[in-house]
């Protein structure tokens, strides 16, 4: 099974507000709240480090969840947030948006 790799989105504005991520869409002005651990993901997905890497420190080290159903979810989760535009994903490393490949 290949890893997918995620990054943040730069069409969006994003701050922490009481543990959870506020984030604007800005081509829409929708707002997304993203829970605790979504927004561990959301803060860890630097286009370079694994989902997989990811849910294993951010999620599975801090949150009371095995491993694949933290996958799982976090899987539903990118999925989701990528088809708003909040997200990116790549079955392979995804440079820093603006810097060439």
């Amino acid at each position: 099974m290949n890893d997918r790799y995620v990054a943040r989105s730069t069409g969006v504005a994003a701050r922490m507000l009481g543990g959870e991520m506020i984030i604007m869409n800005v081509a829409d002005s929708t707002l997304y709240t993203l829970n605790e651990q979504a927004s561990a993901i959301w803060l860890a997905a630097d286009g370079v480090t694994p989902l997989r890497d990811i849910v294993d420190r951010a999620i599975c080290q801090v949150f009371e969840i095995d491993a694949e159903t933290a996958y799982r979810d976090a899987e539903s989760l990118v999925t989701d947030l990528a088809a708003r535009g909040i997200l990116l994903l790549s079955e392979t490393p995804i440079p820093p948006q603006g810097a060439s490949a």
